[in-house]
């Protein structure tokens, strides 16, 4: 080998080394929000009507929504659509949880929120609800937005709410934000993904 092509030749061998050769990590579906959102963080009230916070929640990849049982449209279509996405995850669905956190707590009484979210799933699915400050505090950690709409002749109104679901690992951490453009598979499979880590870390 000629001795001037040898410095080209270990260069780039060099780099590897430093490099660890790795492959780049897959791309996620949803959005990444590592490192931007704080962990799964509150004090709130459960369905049945016990004092919660994000620490009772470590241990499972945990799906977080915020809405209300009144909700004509979109929440009910969020649940089913979580409903879809943990039986694409099979077995390991056992090892998440669903934390369905009211916008509207003068209406959403703990009874009437385990009633909600027991019509979608009695075994992972738990609703959250507080005072109006708990909800706004939990609300502003992690920029969801919510707003109650005029009140019609009968007393009724709607609260427009953010539609997104945060994603937190088993050890409470901020992962991934869904929106409703994100299909149930891709959302199943990051979903998977998140929970993988989560053993690997722990193996």
């Amino acid at each position: 080998m000629h001795a001037s092509f040898l410095p080209r030749l270990l260069l780039p061998l060099a780099l590897c080394t430093l490099a660890a050769c790795s492959k780049p990590a897959e791309p996620w579906h949803l959005t990444d929000v590592t490192g931007h959102l704080p962990d799964l963080d509150f004090k709130l009230i459960d369905d049945g009507g016990a004092p919660v916070t994000g620490q009772h929640f470590e241990g499972r990849t945990t799906l977080v929504y915020f809405g209300y049982t009144h909700c004509p449209d979109v929440c009910p279509e969020t649940m089913a659509r979580l409903m879809q996405v943990l039986e694409r995850v099979g077995p390991d669905a056992d090892k998440t949880r669903i934390a369905f956190i009211s916008v509207d707590p003068a209406r959403d009484t703990p009874a009437l929120l385990r009633s909600y979210v027991r019509a979608f799933d009695d075994k992972h699915a738990v609703g959250l609800t507080g005072t109006d400050r708990a909800i706004e505090t939990v609300a502003q950690q992690y920029r969801v937005a919510y707003q109650m709409e005029k009140r019609d002749p009968s007393g009724a109104y709607e609260v427009t709410h953010s539609s997104a679901v945060y994603i937190f690992d088993a050890q409470g951490h901020a992962r991934l934000l869904a929106t409703d453009h994100d299909s149930i598979d891709a959302i199943a499979g990051d979903l998977k993904r998140v929970i993988a880590s989560t053993q690997a870390k722990e193996s």
